[in-house]
């Protein structure tokens, strides 16, 4: 991961991540940025990071996550997912806004996020700004209570900068 003041991401906020005392204290991280910008490795060396303080983490890109709680309501598998997921130390949902929410799906995501509120940590990743939040969930009430739940007690990364996937594409000779 490249820390500089162009990426918006520095040293010393990598390290206060690292004690991985966010998690005892059930704080939440939000990271947004643009595609290929390195959301999704910050949040997965977090979590190696924090596995390896012993913590249990769990990580789902959030439209398959989705997909699969809907399968599972379907076989009687959703509670037991579901405490799954709430047990864990540390939740990773990547790709938050990537796909639309229907109902079941706004009424899951809530289920996960109340369960875990001032006990655990999740991280988030994003394209979409948090501001736009509320419109993609796409329901005022139930967007109201996730994100009051999420946002409140959330460490903030906007990463920015080009791709990482163009600046280290393979270049044929």
């Amino acid at each position: 991961m490249i820390c500089s003041a162009e990426r918006n991401l520095t040293r010393e906020q990598l390290a206060r991540f690292a004690d991985c005392s966010f998690i005892d204290r059930g704080e939440n991280i939000i990271i947004s940025g643009a595609t290929g910008c390195g959301k999704s490795y910050l949040a997965c060396a977090i979590g190696y990071q924090a596995c390896s303080k012993g913590k249990k983490v769990v990580y789902f890109s959030l439209p398959k996550l989705l997909g699969k709680l809907k399968s599972d309501k379907l076989d009687g598998r959703f509670r037991k997912e579901i405490d799954r997921i709430e047990n864990k130390n540390l939740l990773i949902l990547d790709d938050w806004g990537l796909a639309p929410l229907d109902t079941a799906s706004r009424l899951a995501l809530l289920q996960i996020i109340e369960d875990r509120h001032n006990k655990y940590a999740t991280i988030i990743t994003s394209q979409l700004p948090v501001a736009a939040w509320h419109q993609y969930i796409n329901e005022s009430t139930i967007a109201d209570a996730i994100l009051d739940r999420i946002i409140h007690q959330a460490h903030r990364i906007d990463l920015m900068g080009e791709s990482l996937r163009k600046i280290h594409a393979f270049k044929p000779m």
